[in-house]
């Protein structure tokens, strides 16, 4: 696989296909159409390749730019960007990834307007529902993930154990060890 999704939501997921992005150097995992083509496969948005182009790759960025600014307004109880409100409409307005029922079981086909509707929809359903109170960035300070935190008292900390909270731990372990303080979580906008 080329795409992580360690979120479980596929806007989420979306919004972090920009890794570290308030390091010095982002790294974008969107660099070109087929890098696209795969998110949406892999993340089960489409079961086949859309065929990308350069314009929809745009669209896609342009798209994720929107969802997390609207995101971060929400963690940060700032109000929504009108611009960022009005793209994730307009992309949300357009018909969404079709699923069909077939003798082997469920195929979804989209265009890349379709699938990066369907994202557009989830992020509309968060924002706008029970879940946005829920919105927490991870607590890594090189990750920007965004996640819904459902664990029992609200506690989670980490985008996904597998990989940043296990990183979190070895650190703070570390500095245990060489008698630092503990590591604390970087929180807030860039």
């Amino acid at each position: 696989m080329e795409h992580a999704f360690p979120c479980g939501n596929v806007a989420l997921d979306f919004v972090g296909s920009l890794k570290a992005r308030r390091n010095a150097a982002p790294i974008e995992k969107l660099g070109a159409p087929s890098s696209l083509d795969s998110w949406f496969r892999e993340s089960g948005v489409t079961h086949n390749d859309p065929g990308s182009t350069p314009a929809d790759l745009q669209a896609a960025v342009t798209l994720r730019e929107a969802i997390y600014s609207l995101v971060a307004a929400r963690l940060w109880k700032t109000d929504y960007d009108d611009s960022a409100l009005a793209i994730v409409n307009r992309a949300a307005s357009n018909p969404p990834a079709i699923p069909t029922l077939t003798r082997d079981g469920l195929v979804v086909n989209a265009t890349a307007e379709q699938a990066l509707s369907t994202v557009a929809r989830v992020a509309i359903d968060i924002l706008s529902g029970s879940d946005a109170d829920l919105l927490k960035e991870c607590g890594r300070p090189e990750c920007t993930q965004v996640y819904i935190d459902r664990s029992r008292g609200s506690r989670r900390e980490w985008c996904a154990m597998e990989t940043c909270g296990n990183k979190m731990k070895a650190a703070a372990y570390r500095a245990r060890k060489r008698g630092n303080p503990p590591l604390a979580p970087a929180r807030g906008p860039a």
